[in-house]
């Protein structure tokens, strides 16, 4: 029988997206080998192309800025949204908290493989086509058993933590049995990107648009327009809103986009080239974020909603977090994983619940599509849909569910 391969590393980062990609670049500036395992090959097609501003603060902070901003991605500035002939949008230039006001809207494709390529040219070692398929995390050091797609081959290593930054994949949470059901109703997603051909004039590409169904508002579009003249498009709603539509999903999109007249206007040009793709059970959880010798980044821990683009955005932030806290322990500190780092994510991640939950009970839309809004309070909305959702200074970041609650109640149509 042939002998397992084995090695010895000190990271070993799961998933190669932007979280795995941040945190294994600032791992490998702060003199820490890093290894990352990825099981597709990039570029690979990835849903979530529209950036939050706080986004570029990780990405700056890992040195790969410059290549993001020469790459000719569609600059965003903020958010636009539209229910029925109501039409208000939000500039992130205006906003609470000091940061980054612009993003960008992008095609993940590319993006990705953008970050990874940074990684790279700054020291990291990926490698492609690799898949944990077990993990030992019982020992003083945690050991992966490794597959090589292309061969069929397996082997070990042996490495003082694990970074699992597996997206959809949620490796850890599978192998040593960290996942909860989400607290969320079960939501169905339908997305496609399309030449959009759109010219009208009240669209602004500088937005991602939001269109919330005339009569039905949990249901809810995203149009993000790309700089090549395309767009990703989709719709998100409860499981239960698809019954009895077309069981094909680009046929079934196309008939949910023609219940928004504005939506189906905006799009009336569209060239739909590409299959549409369903996306369904996505929210998730699990039972920690980290334990002996690893940590959960991203979607790998929990996956709220796509209405906000947070996702992203929360991957990355964790990334940041979990590399500055196992750095200080790689050298030699005490460090406390709880509260230094699943305490102080959690309440951003909470920050965003409260507003993805506003959105679905209509609260937080009443809030939006107010048309006397206050324009302090509306730079506080703005920080947050940015993604600066861990300011603690912003009272709307504070305490969001009350602070929500009394502006809805003020901002309530009826």
């Amino acid at each position: 029988m042939k002998p397992v391969e084995s090695e010895n590393r000190t990271v070993v980062v799961i998933g190669a997206g932007p979280a795995g990609a941040i945190a294994s670049a600032l791992l490998k500036r702060n003199g820490h080998d890093v290894l990352v395992l990825e099981r597709q090959c990039f570029p690979r097609f990835s849903i979530g192309e529209s950036l939050l501003s706080h986004c570029l603060d990780f990405i700056e902070e890992a040195g790969m800025l410059d290549a993001i901003q020469n790459a000719g991605f569609q600059v965003k500035h903020g958010a636009a949204f539209a229910w029925g002939e109501r039409y208000t949008d939000i500039d992130f230039r205006d906003g609470f908290t000091v940061g980054k006001g612009s993003t960008f809207q992008v095609e993940r494709a590319q993006f990705d493989k953008i970050l990874a390529d940074e990684a790279e040219r700054q020291g990291v070692e990926i490698r492609y086509e690799e898949q944990v398929v077990a993990g030992d995390f019982e020992a003083s050091h945690p050991q992966l058993r490794v597959k090589r797609l292309k061969d069929g081959e397996e082997y070990l290593i042996n490495c003082n933590f694990v970074l699992d930054a597996s997206g959809y994949g949620r490796v850890l949470p599978r192998l040593l049995d960290l996942e909860l059901p989400s607290t969320f109703p079960v939501r169905k997603a339908l997305f496609s990107h399309i030449e959009d051909r759109i010219d009208s004039p009240a669209f602004n590409r500088e937005r991602i648009l939001i269109t919330t169904h005339p009569q039905l508002r949990d249901i809810w579009y995203w149009t993000i327009p790309f700089s090549n003249g395309r767009s990703s498009v989709g719709v998100v709603a409860d499981a239960k809103r698809f019954e009895g539509l077309s069981d094909d999903p680009t046929i079934c999109l196309r008939e949910l986009i023609k219940q928004a007249p504005s939506l189906d206007t905006v799009l009336a040009n569209a060239v739909w080239d590409t299959p549409a793709s369903p996306l369904a059970g996505y929210s998730a959880n699990v039972k920690r974020l980290h334990g002996p010798g690893y940590a959960l980044l991203g979607n790998a821990a929990e996956f709220l909603d796509p209405v906000f683009s947070s996702g992203v955005t929360i991957a990355m932030r964790s990334a940041s977090m979990a590399a500055n806290v196992l750095h200080r322990q790689l050298s030699g500190e005490q460090v406390d994983w709880q509260s230094q780092f699943a305490e102080p994510l959690k309440r951003g991640v909470d920050t965003f619940r409260a507003y993805v939950e506003g959105w679905y009970d209509g609260t937080f839309q009443d809030v939006i599509y107010f048309e006397k809004a206050a324009p302090h309070i509306r730079r506080m909305i703005s920080s947050i849909l940015a993604g600066y959702a861990w300011d603690q200074t912003n009272p709307y970041v504070a305490e969001p569910k009350r602070r929500l609650s009394v502006l809805a109640q003020l901002c309530s149509p009826t």
